[in-house]
């Protein structure tokens, strides 16, 4: 009895700290969209397309999931609670974050959302793959296309696709500047510091993240 209320007390937290690192992961993106200093390559790619369509930040987000979400099918790549949480709360958050949040006109305002929004990020990254639930749509792309070509890295999968979404953003409009290289040289070290805080139930920090993002697994 006693070991099944600690399992249902984990899965109380593993639940909560998953949606609570969504939403913090769409604040974070709203941080720095208005500083306008540069975006994280997704986000370029997810601003541009909002510029071209019209269409908002946050809603892009969500839409672009769906056929990212196709692209597992051939890669073998099973969704899991974790990756339809992530398709939908990081875009209902970041929009919302965006339409309360005031203008940074200045640049010191703009430079602390900009810093905020990296360690909130590094952050919410923590929190939502130490819960153990999975991967989002974009990480399990990678994931899957490692899976399926074993002989290509993880490194240069991620970069190549990363290089993609960033080149088309850029030429749609989204914003890339210094933001856009802080965010590449600090998120890495971030997650690392904050993981071992967020991972439910201990155990390695690396076991977290290859559960976390390896898709059978946001």
């Amino acid at each position: 009895m006693a070991l099944s209320d600690n399992r249902d007390r984990r899965l109380v937290r593993r639940t909560v700290q998953l949606f609570a690192g969504l939403a913090l992961y769409g604040v974070s993106m709203a941080f720095m969209v208005e500083s306008a200093l540069g975006l994280n390559p997704w986000d370029v790619f997810h601003q541009g397309l909002s510029k071209v369509t019209g269409i908002s930040f946050g809603l892009v987000v969500i839409l672009l999931g769906i056929p990212i979400l196709l692209l597992w099918i051939p890669l073998r790549q099973r969704p899991g609670f974790g990756t339809l949480a992530n398709l939908v709360v990081v875009g209902f958050a970041v929009d919302a974050a965006l339409h309360v949040l005031p203008a940074g006109g200045t640049i010191p305002a703009r430079v602390c959302y900009l810093v905020g929004g990296i360690l909130l990020n590094g952050l919410a990254t923590g929190l939502y793959i130490g819960s153990r639930f999975g991967s989002g749509p974009r990480d399990g792309l990678m994931t899957g296309i490692v899976g399926r070509f074993p002989r290509l890295s993880v490194r240069l999968v991620r970069t190549s696709i990363e290089l993609l979404v960033l080149g088309v953003g850029f030429l749609l409009g989204g914003t890339v500047g210094i933001g856009t290289v802080a965010y590449a040289l600090a998120i890495g070290p971030l997650v690392q510091v904050f993981l071992p805080w967020c991972t439910v139930g201990g155990g390695e920090p690396q076991a977290a993240i290859h559960k976390g993002l390896s898709g059978l697994r946001h």
